[in-house]
């Protein structure tokens, strides 16, 4: 075992002296404080803190002449009066390499800036000769390709809204998401490879277009095509022929809408016009349209980039993630800080499970990211990284890390350090996370960051400090959403996040921050553990559970209701070969009732096939808990947004 706490990492003097954060407090006149002392600063006064944030980074707009910051959540508004373009900020650069793609295959792709630019002024030209203008909504069926960062990209130059699901999503789920959005343009690749594996999505394209009665084209990529035959994708057949005639509009391929030359141009913006159309989970209920604006995602990713991620010109960025994935969105604003994005397609242990290690290495890539999970299976198979002479970070997201992932990355890649972050669709960022001028610590997330006033407020809405409480932001940050789609008076955004607290954001996260700063993300807190009174995140129990190598993976489950304790149940999905037995279940409890309490030691343990899992590879906790509390299993979670839903039946009461 790793002692939480334990100090792994700190920073040279040549670390802090070079770093762009310290370089941003120098600006400021502020480089002789503390880093507390700056985000305190940056909460408490965040008219000044992100007007500083658009005059240091140059943001390319009209700045306007109204307040930075006016009303209270929800509903503030920032920088009323200003104008400005993600796309003209993201594409200021001329000079140097944009991005550069790698397939699960092996196949590999590099852009130049200037080449960049060219392919989206190309597709904004054949976006403008479909009909599509400001506030129309452009629609991705793509992986993480640089079709789906070209065709954005051409959207938000318009001013029109992007939206995009990744192919690995099943035809309901897209159906869910796009429906309620109505497209004018679907842009979707005829499949994808995966694991060593090829998934023709032609048909499923057929009806998801069928469904979208608004759609005036459809515009395919031959991407699984073009990958067989050994071919460009805009060199193969414009779509299979059993496509040509689509149920609502005209279908054209990707070299048709990129067929003519044209300026690139730009159309300003108001600060908060929407920009893109992300997605909740959709594990329950129809997906929550979450629009984020413009302006606050150029400053958001500005100052999270180059200050956490410490990112800048020069610096190449890879984060494993798909389209369906905020983290994508996350990974293309390496545009606006000059760095250089990695764009990987494919499984991420395919054909080892050290893959990605492999990518970081021979792409040069200085800033690596990951969702949590992989690290903790990188060091379960024992995966040693080599190479990587150019890596200064390591991210991890997605749940929370353990200690022991901690360690294993300290050990691992010596001198690199790495940073825990927890954020959200919600915003499109982390709440919380690192920088090079903070010490890593196992198991610690380092910092608050800038600009998000974080805190954990107790059951009567007050903040505490040392012990465990509900995450709540209690000012507005840039990159909240603008609104939910089709949501006019704005009711479903209210409740998703101030129902609780009103007139703070309740994000749905256990949090405990400490005395210096530093906080431990827990789980969600509407799937914590209470037992007698005691409350537990789920990821400390499952760091007890999946540190058996007889468990592959696990699921925690309390059935109490509010004033009545129910049953713990553990559920285990075995590591292959291996056997559920009596002298494993007793040290199953032991442990968990040495290292958490007596009262977490579960009522029953049951073998199941798999834990259910999204796409995203987050624990359904919270459907599964409705299912055993009686909620049927199709009404429960959604098996379009989930990797694996044939395990959800295990889980029915009496099973």
């Amino acid at each position: 075992m790793v002692a939480e706490g334990e100090l792994l990492w700190e920073p040279s003097e040549e670390v802090v002296g070079r770093a762009r954060l310290t370089r941003y407090m120098g600006w400021l006149g502020r480089r002789d404080e503390s880093y507390e002392d700056l985000w305190r600063w940056s909460v408490d006064r965040p008219a000044e803190f992100w007007a500083s944030i658009w005059d240091y980074f140059d943001v390319i707009g009209e700045r306007g002449d109204g307040p930075v910051v006016s009303g209270t959540m929800p509903g503030a508004q920032w920088f009323a009066g200003s104008s400005l373009n993600y796309a003209e900020n993201a594409l200021r650069r001329t000079d140097g390499t944009a991005l550069v793609f790698v397939s699960e295959d092996g196949a590999r792709q590099e852009l130049t800036r200037a080449e960049l630019r060219e392919e989206v002024a190309r597709v904004r030209a054949g976006l403008v000769r479909l009909g599509v203008t400001r506030g129309d909504r452009v629609a991705g069926y793509l992986p993480n390709i640089p079709q789906a960062l070209i065709a954005f990209l051409a959207t938000a130059s318009l001013g029109a809204i992007w939206s995009a699901g990744s192919p690995d999503f099943g035809v309901p789920s897209i159906v869910d998401r796009f429906k309620q959005i109505e497209p004018k343009v679907l842009i979707a690749v005829d499949g994808y490879h995966y694991n060593g594996k090829s998934y023709d999505r032609s048909a499923a394209v057929n009806e998801i277009a069928a469904e979208l009665p608004s759609l005036r084209a459809t515009v395919w990529i031959p991407y699984l095509t073009a990958a067989e035959e050994g071919r460009a994708p805009q060199q193969a057949e414009p779509a299979p022929a059993h496509t040509q005639e689509m149920p609502h509009g005209e279908v054209i391929g990707w070299e048709g809408l990129r067929a003519e030359e044209w300026p690139l141009e730009f159309e300003r913006v108001p600060f908060d016009h929407p920009l893109w159309i992300l997605y909740s989970s959709g594990t329950t209920g129809l997906p929550k349209p979450i629009v984020h604006g413009h302006g606050g995602v150029v400053l958001e990713h500005l100052k999270s980039l180059s200050f956490h991620q410490d990112l800048g010109e020069g610096d190449v960025f890879f984060w494993y993630t798909t389209t369906g994935w905020m983290m994508w969105n996350y990974l293309i604003g390496a545009l606006l800080v000059g760095a250089t994005p990695v764009m990987y397609d494919g499984s991420a242990t395919h054909p080892s499970p050290g893959a990605l290690w492999r990518i970081a290495d021979s792409e040069g890539v200085t800033y690596f990211g990951v969702g949590a999970p992989y690290i903790m299976a990188s060091l379960k198979a024992g995966v040693r990284p080599s190479g990587l002479e150019r890596l200064r970070g390591v991210g991890s997201t997605g749940s929370p890390l353990p200690p022991e992932g901690f360690a294993w990355v300290a050990a691992e890649l010596p001198g690199v350090p790495i940073g825990s972050f927890s954020g959200g669709t919600d915003v499109c960022t982390g709440f919380v996370g690192a920088t090079v001028l903070h010490p890593i610590r196992a198991g610690i997330i380092p910092c608050r960051s800038l600009g998000a006033k974080v805190e954990a407020f107790d059951p009567m809405g007050k903040p505490v400090v040392g012990e465990v409480g509900e995450l709540v932001l209690t000012q507005p940050m840039p990159s909240m959403p603008v609104m939910f789609w089709n949501d006019p008076g704005g009711e479903r955004y209210t409740e998703s996040y101030f129902d609780v607290y009103p007139g703070a954001w309740r994000h749905g996260d256990w949090i405990k921050i400490n005395q210096d700063g530093s906080c431990v993300i827990y789980g969600r807190s509407d799937s914590t553990l209470n037992r007698g009174g005691v409350r537990m995140g789920t990821s400390e129990f499952y760091r007890v559970v999946e540190r058996f190598e007889e468990i592959a993976d696990s699921l925690v489950i309390d059935t109490g209701k509010l004033g009545q304790e129910g049953r713990l149940l553990l559920y285990v999905a075995l590591a292959e070969g291996a056997e559920f037995t009596e002298s494993l279940e007793r040290a199953l409890c032991a442990a968990l009732r040495e290292e958490l309490s007596p009262r977490h030691v579960p009522n029953e343990i049951r073998v199941v096939p798999g834990i259910p899992r999204t796409l995203s590879g987050k624990k359904l906790e919270v459907p599964v808990r409705k299912i055993l509390l009686g909620t049927p299993v199709e009404e429960a979670a959604n098996p379009d947004a989930m990797a694996n839903p044939e395990v959800l039946q295990h889980f029915r009461p009496g099973s």
